[in-house]
């Protein structure tokens, strides 16, 4: 079985080159990939048997990746890598997905790679459920069903979440999506990150470059990644935005 190891850490990748190089009926494939654009650009060069996937990496992560691999005829199958502080581990217990713990043990890869399988939609999708459903903390990862399929946006890249009728919209770095989700129970699970501007509105707190009034006194919130644009700030959460910012 060919492995192919994806992850950004240059040690981690040494020790499961060394780890799977022991193993008999293993073979690491070479070079191995540093993040997600590599990771799928070798995937069609190899065609890995089986991948040992990071979660956690800048760009597109390895969640992501598991995404564009269930649209294709044959994908790999697919071992996620992470640790306890980056991931929650009830989630990947309850989606069924293969994963390995760093740090990493012989025993716990074998046993991984025996079982190693193709994830899904519908396990992905778990791995990306509202906390309220699941448990567990906060989700990592927003997913959308779109025309692709199922899109999944790393909490870090929303810039805001605006309410309209029964649906929420999801503003990214990379466009827009529409969730079948309130925007209270996104406001509960999210309420450290995000911070309400308007009945309709959340953004996100990181995001926050300047508050600024109108000729006509109403208030505007400018964002980072909005190109200049602007959100309309409502009267009554005007002193809440400002107290926040001033603690930014």
């Amino acid at each position: 079985m060919n492995v192919l190891i994806v992850d950004d850490e240059p040690l981690v990748r040494e020790r499961l080159n060394r780890m799977v190089g022991e193993l008999e009926g293993y073979s690491v494939l070479e070079p191995s990939a540093t993040n997600g654009e590599e990771a799928l650009a070798l995937i069609d060069s190899h065609k890995p048997d089986i991948v040992l996937l990071d979660i956690r990496m800048p760009g597109l992560d390895g969640l992501q990746v598991a995404a564009r691999l269930c649209e294709r005829e044959s994908p790999p199958a697919v071992v996620f890598c992470t640790s306890p502080e980056e991931f929650a581990i009830e989630a990947l217990q309850a989606s069924g997905v293969g994963y390995l713990l760093k740090p990493l043990r012989a025993e716990q890869l074998l046993e991984a790679l025996k079982k190693a399988e193709r994830p899904n939609r519908i396990q992905l999708a778990a791995l990306t459920r509202p906390a309220a459903e699941t448990g567990s903390g906060p989700r990592s990862h927003i997913s959308a069903r779109t025309r692709k399929g199922i899109e999944l946006i790393p909490l870090g890249q929303v810039v805001y979440f605006i309410a309209d009728h029964k649906y929420v919209t999801l503003r990214h770095e990379g466009g827009e999506v529409l969730l079948d989700e309130p925007l209270k129970a996104l406001e509960d699970e999210f309420g450290d990150r995000f911070v309400r501007i308007h009945r309709n509105a959340l953004v996100a707190r990181e995001r926050i470059e300047r508050l600024q009034r109108t000729p006509l006194g109403h208030f505007q919130l400018f964002l980072k990644g909005l190109n200049g644009d602007a959100l309309i700030v409502s009267r009554r959460h005007v002193a809440g935005v400002r107290k926040m910012m001033q603690q930014l």
